[in-house]
């Protein structure tokens, strides 16, 4: 019988951050496979539970292509062996990791497996150093950067990057029609979240220029929450493997 993979965000580094569900999956594991950001307690934490444990992390001076290559191919293997396998890394596997890469694989192969969320260190760290991200008064958004581009592409962030948008959906015929005007192409991948994470948890596909119509046949009454860009497509390659993603195509 084939296992199954847990991708597992494991927060910012103090393991009371960890999630309930994090730890559910972890304790259930029969091999954790950890990336070099999870905090030293957590692993301290996972010794003492007798879990197995492989170090998978990559170095700043290494190829982290082959790396990953190696880091597939490591699950695929444990999962063909019937093992339930934590794939363990820091923060939360979808933010400035490869959890979808990893995600994409899995589902390649035809290998079940579940993403649990994690803290991520953009709102934790900030939060516990007394700084809030968002303001009434101060600040309505939050851009969201690796200090590996230049400044020029931060710029470029609105045409070409991942938008996040928090309570859109009444607005979202403005918002995407602004976008377009900004010089966004209308054939930008969209999705509009309902009650995420949350068992009755609704996904919704489109583009720039016919998300608003495809919204407006549905009744949506819970909280939404927009993304777009071209990581929406990722969510349509491993919709056969995570039935939480319910697609409206």
């Amino acid at each position: 019988m084939v296992g199954k993979v847990y991708i597992v965000g494991a927060g910012p580094g103090d393991p009371d951050l960890l999630t309930l569900k994090a730890l559910r999956a972890i304790e259930k594991a029969d091999v954790v496979l950890y990336d070099r950001l999870v905090g030293d307690e957590i692993i301290e934490m996972l010794k003492r539970m007798g879990k197995e444990l492989i170090y998978v992390g990559k170095n700043s001076d290494e190829r982290g292509g082959r790396r990953q290559e190696e880091i597939n191919e490591l699950m695929l293997k444990l999962a063909k062996e019937g093992k339930i396998v934590v794939r363990l890394k820091g923060g939360d596997p979808f933010v400035f990791g490869r959890g979808g890469v990893e995600a994409e694989y899995l589902a390649e192969h035809g290998i079940p497996f579940e993403v649990i969320p994690g803290v991520s260190s953009i709102n934790s760290v900030p939060a516990s150093a007394g700084i809030p991200l968002t303001h009434p008064s101060l600040s309505s958004s939050i851009l969201v950067v690796t200090g590996k581009d230049g400044v020029e592409r931060w710029c470029e962030s609105i045409l070409n990057g991942t938008l996040v948008i928090l309570m859109g959906r009444n607005n979202i015929k403005e918002i995407c029609n602004r976008l377009i005007k900004a010089g966004r192409s209308p054939n930008t991948p969209i999705a509009v979240i309902e009650n995420g994470t949350l068992k009755n948890q609704r996904v919704f596909f489109g583009t720039l220029k016919n998300i608003a119509d495809i919204i407006e046949k549905e009744d949506l009454k819970g909280p939404t929450l927009i993304v777009v860009g071209d990581v929406v497509n990722v969510a349509k390659k491993i919709n056969s493997v995570n039935p939480k993603i319910v697609s409206s195509l």
